[in-house]
């Protein structure tokens, strides 16, 4: 994949191969399938219950994290509130990531072009797509070191993404200048 750029009409726009696009779209995908699970959460704790069993996945966790980590009634009691509307702007994020690499994953290689609203949806879901592969190769901060050598190959996916989501930040700064 090539740097995202800003073209003169203020879109973003990044080259990349299929394989590159089907990965994201696959990843994106998977982390609908670990947020909707969070759907289950929701249930819960619509119920009353206070949904640790969704809350058991790391990845869930991360993903919807506790508003208030020492206080775990004030947290049951915001997340009744707030988890269907965050459930729900996770899963439209990656829909959006998603849609915008069709062309080019059916077309072998190909250009994908952001607007501003489309590039927040990415940055989100690409944060999304990092935080459920940390939580599953064990990585809490940048300079974590883990997974490396347990499994190597999503480490280096995870590094990838860094440079995608590095890139597009870029290239929306640049219209900041």
């Amino acid at each position: 994949m090539r740097r995202f750029e800003r073209q003169p009409d203020g879109t973003l726009r990044a080259e990349l191969d299929a394989e590159e696009a089907l990965l994201l779209q696959s990843l994106a995908g998977q982390v609908s399938d670990v947020v909707a699970s969070g759907i289950a959460l929701a249930g819960a704790v619509g119920a009353g219950d206070s949904g640790d069993e969704a809350l058991s996945d790391p990845a869930v966790a991360r993903l919807l994290p506790d508003a208030y980590m020492d206080d775990p009634e004030a947290s049951a009691e915001f997340r009744r509130f707030t988890v269907d509307t965050l459930i729900g702007r996770k899963l439209r994020n990656a829909d959006v990531l998603i849609r915008s690499l069709d062309d080019a994953a059916e077309k072998g290689e190909g250009v994908v072009s952001l607007d501003g609203e489309a590039a927040q949806a990415w940055l989100r879901s690409l944060t999304d797509i990092r935080l459920t592969i940390a939580a599953r190769l064990g990585i809490d901060s940048e300079d974590d070191d883990a997974g490396r050598e347990a499994d190597p190959m999503m480490r280096d996916i995870y590094d990838w993404l860094g440079f995608v989501q590095n890139s597009l930040v870029e290239a929306l700064d640049d219209s900041h200048e």
